[in-house]
């Protein structure tokens, strides 16, 4: 089970290093980066890995012309890169010099920070790419694959591939401490790690929940702009992702405030004190956990995309609506082997119009209920939706 788990990304980033001189990776710390590269570097004739938080490799790049001079023919991968934002003027320089593809790897944990000095110094020269943790799709092409444990652990390798929930929980456990009280200090923001992981904890508990940004002002005593701060800081470091709302033609009371989904369900469960799988069926966040499980996954694996959700003031609702350029597809998650349908849903799929309607449920299933409209589980998923 400890054997390296084959990362969908992987053709794609050597294509882009065959293309570019430069190319950032980029996401949430400990989601497998380092270990990604480090097993491809094997396909390069000198390969060189310099870890920014390690003092000793930090001291390596003192002198940066000279590193760079006596590098000149090494592909180098600095990890962390954020932690030395003046890098990125001084590689610009150092490509045109020495323009060779594939030359340096960047390795970031935090977007905007990095895409803003990339776009600043770097354009035309970088090629950028985003590494989530394994996701259902990447695992469930191995033989030991568990989507109970996939699902309840979350996709960071060291707490899926952990021996057990225990050793699992603690993993994730100090994994957000760290989260919270180095990681963000080290982008050089100042937010007091209580406060932080208060609202960490609400946002869980928020679930697939429309954000009301006063309200959790209000409950940490503080301004609705500096928790709107906050949450773009946690999207920025890829722990939360927001969903927009869908809006059509039609002229209905829509919710216009986003979504909130905390990304990894192991997070998830590990802020919300969830020790185990009967733990979480027995949870009142059950739905929710498996809504943020499956638009996860789905969103990751379609890529180029664009994705909202669907809710009228009347309680007309879609969870997931994707539009891929050429159709819309309309997604529900339903946590029961055996779902029933609201009004509310059949509303949806008229006011959306979709091409496609998939209702995705936990178990290994799939049959058609009307014209292009599907109950399936998530390894059926995918294809059905490129048919």
């Amino acid at each position: 089970m400890h054997e390296f788990i084959h990362r969908d990304i992987e053709e794609f980033l050597q294509l882009n290093l065959q293309t570019f001189p430069a190319v950032i990776l980029l996401g949430s710390r400990q989601c497998g980066k380092s270990t990604l590269i480090k097993k491809m570097s094997t396909n390069f004739e000198s390969f060189l890995y310099l870890d920014l938080q390690n003092y000793e490799d930090l001291n390596k790049l003192t002198d940066l012309n000279l590193f760079f001079k006596s590098n000149k023919d090494v592909t180098i991968c600095l990890d962390e890169v954020q932690l030395i934002p003046e890098l990125f003027s001084f590689l610009r320089s150092e490509i045109d010099t020495n323009r060779k593809n594939g030359r340096f790897i960047l390795l970031g944990s935090a977007s905007q920070q990095l895409i803003q000095k990339s776009s600043e110094s770097l354009a035309g020269r970088v090629g950028l790419i985003i590494l989530t943790p394994f996701t259902f799709y990447e695992l469930s092409k191995t033989f030991e694959f568990s989507m109970q444990c996939h699902w309840f652990r979350g996709g960071y390798p060291d707490s899926y591939l952990a021996e057990n929930d225990t050793a699992s929980n603690l993993w994730r456990s100090n994994f957000i401490r760290t989260y919270i009280e180095r990681d963000i200090p080290q982008l050089g923001i100042q937010i007091p790690a209580l406060q932080l992981r208060r609202l960490l904890t609400m946002l869980c508990h928020s679930q697939g929940q429309i954000i009301n940004l006063s309200k959790l002002g209000e409950s940490l005593g503080t301004s609705h702009t500096t928790i709107r701060r906050y949450i773009d800081l946690l999207e920025q470091t890829f722990i939360i992702h927001t969903l927009l709302p869908f809006e059509t033609n039609m002229k209905k009371r829509l919710v216009k405030s986003p979504k909130v989904f905390v990304r990894d369900s192991g997070l998830l469960h590990n802020l919300l004190g969830i020790s185990d799988f009967n733990q979480l069926l027995g949870n009142p966040i059950l739905g929710s956990s498996w809504e943020g499980y499956v638009i996860e996954n789905i969103t990751t694996k379609l890529g180029d995309y664009s994705a909202f959700f669907y809710r009228t003031a009347s309680g007309d609702e879609m969870d997931l609506v994707i539009e891929t350029g050429t159709e819309r597809i309309a997604i529900e998650c339903k946590v029961s082997s055996a779902p029933t349908f609201s009004k509310g849903f059949w509303n949806a799929i008229d006011a959306i119009k979709p091409n496609k309607t998939f209702v995705v449920v936990p178990i290994e299933t799939c049959y058609e209920i009307k014209k292009n409209i599907w109950v399936t589980g998530l390894e059926k998923l995918i294809s059905l939706i490129m048919i």
